[in-house]
């Protein structure tokens, strides 16, 4: 895994072990989430199609002209929002939750509980 370090190796080990069982489908498709130090990102996709369907992030405008966020767990709860209100749009209820090799703790688990809020069964 070439130069990086500890930490980043690990979170590609539990990222592979765990896409290795989740595939997201036409029917269900998989919401993956991607977290760096400033934003966070999450996505939608296809797997057998191998298109996103939705995305949303801190970095979109609807994002950007919410006011401030308290703190970066905020955040990803109103990107969970978007991403489920998004979803039902395009008429998406069930999801395969990908955490991306992310722990399922702070801003990963608030995304997930935005989008549970809006309707999204995972």
């Amino acid at each position: 895994m070439g130069s990086m370090n500890i930490r980043q190796q690990a979170r590609l080990k539990r990222k592979k072990r765990i896409r290795k069982k989740i595939y997201g489908t036409a029917e269900r498709p998989r919401l993956s989430v991607f977290r760096s130090s400033r934003h966070i990102y999450a996505q939608i996709i296809d797997d057998t199609a191998g298109r996103t369907i939705v995305a949303a992030s801190t970095v979109d405008q609807q994002a950007k002209e919410a006011p401030k966020f308290k703190n970066k767990v905020a955040a990803a709860n109103f990107v969970g929002k978007i991403v489920g209100e998004r979803a039902l749009n395009q008429g998406i209820k069930k999801v395969v939750f990908d955490r991306n090799g992310f722990l399922y703790h702070g801003r990963v688990k608030s995304l997930s509980e935005g989008a549970r809020k809006t309707g999204l069964v995972f």
